[in-house]
């Protein structure tokens, strides 16, 4: 049994927003399909770490959620910024439990035990520009992530942060949600959003003691990548910067 996670699927079997205007895109739902079953065992678990489906609400997501219940594993999905159907927790679960999602679990505010570890994280935000209302938003995805590390430590399993926005980028950060991660002793965080040119400015590596990885759909060329435990990533780095 083994934690995969993959970000920024950009699904859109329900509604018109092709993703093949994109470079490197192409048949990417073929593709994908193809990795996934390769990878994924039925006992596994999958972490999609945010933009999961163009849907603006559930009824147009439905058809993207059916595509991946029907692939291997349990999934474990996390808010991204282009995951306009998201809503509450309580909604979500029931939409999800009245049509057969049951391989589809939210982490929004909580922890998910999968693998032996504490599956943790929230959406993130843009780096911190002054604006009022960035500021109320990171502040408030900060606290998702406390709250979600806690739930973390009470239940005794080593934490594995998921987030959709970077942490770091460039020369930016994102200082509430970094200090958070340094605070409670994150050792690993995979993050996605990154696309295209702007891979090559992504970190993948370790800084401040905490090893990041990007793995948004189209930089892992549409396979999910391994989630290895810790002992794997204590005993080689090179296994978890493995692509």
């Amino acid at each position: 049994m083994s934690l995969f996670v993959i970000g920024d699927l950009h699904l859109s079997f329900g509604c018109n927003k092709p993703m093949n205007i994109f470079e490197g895109w192409h048949d990417f739902e073929a593709r994908l399909e193809e990795n996934w079953r390769g990878a994924v065992a039925q006992d596994d678990t999958v972490v999609l770490a945010g933009d999961t489906s163009w849907g603006m609400d559930f009824e147009e997501a439905l058809p993207d959620f059916q595509f991946i219940q029907a692939l291997p594993g349990k999934k474990i999905l996390l808010k991204g910024n282009h995951d306009y159907w998201w809503t509450t927790k309580n909604k979500m679960d029931a939409f999800f439990a009245a049509n057969g999602l049951d391989s589809l679990t939210i982490l929004h505010n909580n922890c998910v035990l999968a693998q032996g570890m504490a599956v943790c994280g929230t959406r993130g935000w843009l780096f911190e520009k002054g604006e009022p209302q960035d500021k109320k938003v990171l502040a408030r995805e900060a606290g998702r992530l406390e709250r979600s590390l806690q739930a973390a430590q009470e239940s005794g399993k080593e934490p594995v942060v998921f987030l959709h926005y970077p942490p770091l980028y460039g020369e930016e950060i994102s200082a509430p949600i970094v200090d958070v991660l340094l605070r409670r002793g994150v050792k690993r965080v995979y993050y996605g959003h990154i696309h295209g040119q702007g891979c090559s400015w992504a970190l993948n590596g370790e800084s401040m003691g905490i090893r990041f990885r990007l793995i948004s759909a189209d930089h892992l060329r549409f396979c999910p990548e391994l989630v290895p435990p810790l002992k794997a990533t204590c005993e080689g780095k090179q296994m978890f910067q493995k692509q």
